[in-house]
């Protein structure tokens, strides 16, 4: 069965010509998953012809504006495309206090209902789960309270006849050098982590609470990770192959995220 990740946005904070705020598309188990929606997330949907109807699930990571300034918007269009199906959000319980106002104001005739599922991002614990998959949240050290999350591939009986491990991608943005997340992503076949800084500003990254691509390169390489791709790129730095340099002299197999692109992994 194929995995496919396609980025929507990689950037920081502070959207670029070359970088929008932090989104992403998981297709695991012919389902869809949002992975945080940041502001654009809609366009760039439209743009790459994502079948939203065939959207599952939507996890926001913390509520800093970069990661669900996209909802409102990605919601109100979804109605207007006529979407029938109940979208689920998990969160922060905030967000559902933040956004039930405007949706009341904005998207009064939605013709599919919202259902939050309030998760505690201090703490590590099964949030989902179906016949194929199941998504944990993974405690992360950031500014507000912030989680990772874990989707793991159930075994099927082709993995039990031919010993194959089933399929795990972990999502870990925002968060400072947190070595700890080993305990529950270690051996996670591929993941996402931050590496918003280089270490020439690893003053910055220690004060707004992020990471380095050389820190985030030692958590895939201390979790036993397949691969590892780095995103959420500071909009200071031009020249992106500097976060792939320094990545990739501590964890060889270490990809840069690029919007617009969707990368394949086997289970």
């Amino acid at each position: 069965m194929t995995t496919r990740l396609t980025i929507l946005g990689c950037g920081s904070a502070v959207p670029t010509v070359q970088n929008k705020p932090s989104s992403q598309i998981l297709e695991m188990c012919d389902k869809l998953f949002l992975i945080d929606c940041g502001e654009g997330t809609q366009n760039t949907i439209r743009e790459l012809g994502v079948h939203t109807n065939r959207l599952y699930s939507i996890f926001i990571s913390h509520l800093h504006g970069d990661h669900c300034f996209g909802l409102l918007g990605l919601l109100s269009t979804l109605g207007m495309l006529g979407r029938t199906q109940d979208m689920h959000i998990y969160a922060h319980k905030d967000l559902e206090q933040l956004l039930t106002p405007l949706l009341a104001y904005f998207c009064s005739h939605l013709p599919f209902s919202i259902i939050f599922h309030h998760i505690n991002p201090r703490r590590s614990e099964l949030i989902f789960d179906d016949r194929t998959l199941t998504v944990r949240t993974i405690p992360l050290r950031h500014t507000v309270p912030t989680c990772g999350f874990l989707f793991e591939e159930k075994p099927r009986r082709i993995h039990r006849e031919t010993d194959a491990k089933p399929f795990s991608y972990a999502y870990c943005s925002d968060t400072g050098y947190k070595p700890a997340i080993r305990r529950w992503i270690d051996g996670v076949n591929v993941l996402y982590h931050e590496a918003t800084y280089t270490e020439a500003q690893r003053d910055s990254a220690e004060r707004y609470q992020h990471c380095t691509a050389a820190q985030a390169a030692k958590i895939a390489t201390k979790v036993n990770a397949g691969t590892l791709i780095i995103g959420h790129f500071s909009a200071r730095i031009n020249d992106q192959s500097t976060f792939l340099n320094e990545a990739q002299t501590i964890f060889p197999n270490t990809i840069l995220a690029e919007e617009h692109r969707t990368y394949e992994f086997n289970s």
